[in-house]
């Protein structure tokens, strides 16, 4: 029993825990309160922030899977962790139109959504009226803080 202390305690940590996020969501996980350090394999995949007392913020940013790595402030590895990003759970309903793919989600009534995967044209349609949604909602806003 002696002899495999020294093997246990140089081994790395590990956990085959997988965090499951669906794209365009967020999810919180509680890690140890000395994390300093987070590096992500592709932050194309997933994004994770880190906030205080441990705890991170996994933003599923496309489709698939990647890893995390925690680190303290001396370089030590305390969690390794896989993130599985998966489709949306709502009600959704795929357009093909040719080889354009357009994306709604109908719950209760189809509307347009935004999905990794959907025709430009149908993407940059959909994006320009969001941001331009975003940008009226913000001047009137503004204008409202002014007037008070």
């Amino acid at each position: 029993m002696a002899l495999l202390w020294p093997l246990a305690a140089g081994a790395e940590p590990t956990t085959t825990d997988t965090i499951a996020v669906n794209v365009d969501q967020a999810k919180l996980v509680k890690l140890p309160g000395r994390v300093a350090t987070i590096v992500v394999g592709n932050p194309l995949i997933a994004d994770v922030t880190l906030q205080a007392g441990g705890i991170i913020v996994v933003t599923g940013k496309g489709y698939g899977a990647t890893n995390f790595i925690a680190m303290d402030r001396g370089g030590e590895v305390l969690v390794d962790r896989v993130i599985q990003v998966e489709g949306p759970t709502d009600q959704l309903v795929t357009v093909y139109r040719g080889i354009d793919r357009e994306s709604y989600s109908c719950m209760p009534i189809c509307q347009r959504r935004v999905t990794l995967g959907d025709g430009e044209t149908y993407f940059k349609s959909a994006m320009d009226q969001a941001g331009s949604l975003s940008g009226q909602a913000v001047g009137s806003a503004s204008a409202a803080g002014k007037s008070n």
